[in-house]
């Protein structure tokens, strides 16, 4: 029984709060009207400093009836709608020059938070920081990253459907050097300097479209981090390697007669019949002219600007922007030619990858892969050992003579 009285007595306690609280209109407006009069004269006075709060009601609704009221400055707008801030915010997006105590010459753009309106390939008429990155993130991203795959898939649907290029002979057992120590450690400095700026660049670049959603954004963030950090260090090294390759090989790289003819043959990969090349075919040497000087000069000067590693040269953000969109383009290119040298370097012909391993091929491969250059060798025109051998290249320089006098 004492549990019902209760019950029924807190039901009578809700009931009546709301009832009570629904007070008429008219009668609250009454009751707060001489306390909003009276709140002038008794509010403490309101301490300097930090941000004021407007009464809604001083503000003047009719300020914008002005015929000159959209070119009213910064301090007039507050006379009259104080807070408004439209008319320094108008100058901001119109790129209006502040005031900045960096110098001029330093920072010549300290002073302007949006850049000018510009129309960068592939971009709308904005602002330059908009532009960039409607640039990278509509043209950039998708674009290079289905170029990538596609590149990828067509090596794999070559390579499952030709397989490895095979010898048609018989080895000799007789070695002709092929790259001399120098060369190869050129080669290989350049090769893994190249792989690291490629592996963290494609992770920076489209590394949240697969392998944040695994990771997560924790793990992610340190990945990436840390391959920003040895994509700055192996920049140099690849640059300088980039011009020691250069010179190493410009001799056999220059463009022969042959080459017409392997070019329009297609150096045979169809066909499946070896095209005469010398120490380089035409294949090799577009890469060399076109992927190691043409796109490596255009990849280490953007990316060096990108460094600030060039003295004398004022970064401002739209030499950035421009570099970075340079640099992007011109590195998806790199890869995507690369890409097919290192498939035929490597899985794509029998013996190539042990020749820049161990420096060495077989009379057969020299013969049926470059003949013309087994013809020069064999008519003396070009040694068969050009490096001193060491004391592991015993065995090979041995095998390379074959019963034949090493011509030095």
């Amino acid at each position: 029984m004492q549990h019902i009285l209760w019950s029924m007595a807190l039901a009578a306690g809700l009931a009546w709060g709301p009832a009570a609280a629904q007070v008429p209109a008219a009668a609250a407006d009454a009751a707060s009207a001489p306390a909003a009069a009276a709140a002038p004269a008794t509010a403490a006075p309101q301490a300097p400093g930090g941000i004021q709060s407007q009464n809604i009601f001083e503000v003047k609704p009719d300020a914008s009836a002005d015929p000159k009221y959209l070119e009213q400055t910064n301090g007039e707008r507050a006379k009259v709608q104080p807070g408004n801030n439209a008319p320094m915010w108008r100058q901001v997006g119109q790129g209006v020059t502040g005031t900045s105590s960096l110098p001029k010459s330093q920072a010549p753009e300290a002073g302007n938070l949006i850049q000018p309106f510009v129309q960068y390939p592939g971009s709308r008429v904005t602002n330059a920081g908009e532009a960039w990155r409607q640039v990278r993130n509509q043209w950039i991203i998708p674009y290079g990253g289905s170029l990538l795959l596609i590149v990828v898939g067509a090596i794999a649907l070559f390579y499952w459907r030709k397989g490895t290029i095979e010898l048609h002979g018989a080895e000799t057992g007789r070695k002709i050097e092929r790259f001399t120590p120098f060369e190869r450690s050129a080669h290989w400095a350049n090769a893994i300097a190249f792989v690291a700026l490629a592996v963290s660049g494609i992770v920076m670049a489209f590394g949240k479209f697969f392998l944040l959603p695994i990771m997560g954004a924790t793990l992610f963030g340190w990945l990436a981090y840390v391959l920003k950090n040895v994509h700055n260090f192996a920049g140099p090294l690849f640059a300088v390697s980039l011009v020691i390759v250069f010179f190493t090989f410009l001799k056999d790289n220059l463009p022969r007669r042959e080459d017409i003819a392997w070019l329009a043959k297609g150096g045979g990969m169809l066909s499946g019949q070896e095209v005469p090349s010398h120490r380089f075919n035409a294949g090799e040497k577009i890469v060399f002219w076109a992927g190691v000087l043409g796109l490596g000069a255009i990849v280490v000067a953007s990316g060096l600007v990108l460094d600030k590693l060039i003295p004398g040269l004022i970064y401002e953000r739209g030499t950035m922007q421009i570099a970075h969109m340079v640099h992007a383009v011109a590195t998806v290119v790199m890869m995507m030619m690369f890409l097919g040298h290192i498939y035929m370097g490597t899985i794509g012909m029998r013996g190539a990858y042990k020749a820049m391993k161990t420096g060495y091929v077989d009379e057969t491969w020299a013969k049926e892969h470059h003949e013309l250059w087994y013809d020069d060798i064999e008519a003396g025109k070009i040694p068969r050992q050009r490096s001193t051998p060491g004391t592991s290249d015993a065995a090979a320089s041995a095998a390379a003579a074959g019963g034949k006098p090493a011509q030095a």
